[in-house]
């Protein structure tokens, strides 16, 4: 009776650990394969892509006196980000223009990526039809002599009527596209300097170009040609809604 006992005793226990252990590893493998191919869902996304911008944030706060308004910031990174995952980006910088802001102000920043520095916060001019003080209307159309809005990718440089000039390429087909075409480019402007708004109340005005102050134009020209982001920003509403690289 008793090796009858320890004989079926003794088979549960070995029946109990291989099944134990063969499941052991079945449910590891399941848990392993449905970690990999379980798909994150966009609010999973949209929590990391805000996590990623506030720490962005927090970073070029602590290094830098003046940087752009949060909201502003995180449209730039949105495009910025897209911009570099489709290979359009070689060199790290973001330059962002806020023209929700008067021209009186220090309204473009030149960020570094990579250090978290902002390495320009100075003055750039507005088209003659967008607006005086404020920029209030945009346009992709040749000699419409207004401002537009969106992402660009600074390109090559040339020598023209304004002195050295950065040719800047629009990547928003509606929006920007036409900026080559319009010859809207970044130059030099003496209406761009502080002493022009000392004398008018505002900066002048360009002909659609983001034009920056004489003094430091070929030092800002060359620190962003080459394939680095420009962002011009404005709270305009067909804008907002239509960018496919701020809705996709």
């Amino acid at each position: 009776m008793i090796y009858r006992i320890l004989t079926v005793f003794a088979v549960l226990i070995f029946s109990f650990a291989f099944t134990t252990t063969d499941n052991l590893k079945t449910k590891l493998k399941t848990s392993e394969l449905e970690a990999i191919t379980s798909p994150v869902s966009e609010e999973s996304k949209n929590i990391t892509f805000e996590s990623k911008v506030a720490s962005l944030y927090n970073e070029f706060s602590t290094n830098n006196i003046s940087i752009p308004a949060m909201p502003v910031f995180e449209k730039a990174i949105k495009g910025y980000e897209q911009l570099d995952e489709n290979g359009k980006v070689g060199k790290k910088l973001l330059t962002v223009i806020d023209f929700g802001l008067s021209s009186t102000k220090k309204r473009m920043w030149i960020m570094n990526m990579e250090t978290k520095k902002v390495l320009f916060n100075t003055y750039v001019s507005h088209g003659k039809n967008t607006g005086g003080e404020f920029a209030t209307k945009f346009s992709n159309t040749v000699n419409s002599l207004q401002s537009s809005l969106g992402f660009y990718v600074t390109a090559e440089t040339y020598y023209g009527k304004n002195g050295l000039s950065l040719f800047i390429d629009g990547m928003e087909k509606g929006f920007n596209s036409n900026a080559r075409k319009r010859y809207v480019v970044i130059h030099g402007a003496d209406y761009a300097e502080p002493n022009f708004i000392d004398r008018i109340g505002r900066l002048g005005r360009s002909y659609g170009c983001p034009a920056v102050p004489n003094t430091i134009a070929k030092e800002v020209i060359d620190t962003i040609k080459e394939e680095s982001v420009v962002y011009i920003h404005k709270n305009n509403k067909e804008y907002l809604e239509k960018s496919t690289l701020l809705n996709s």
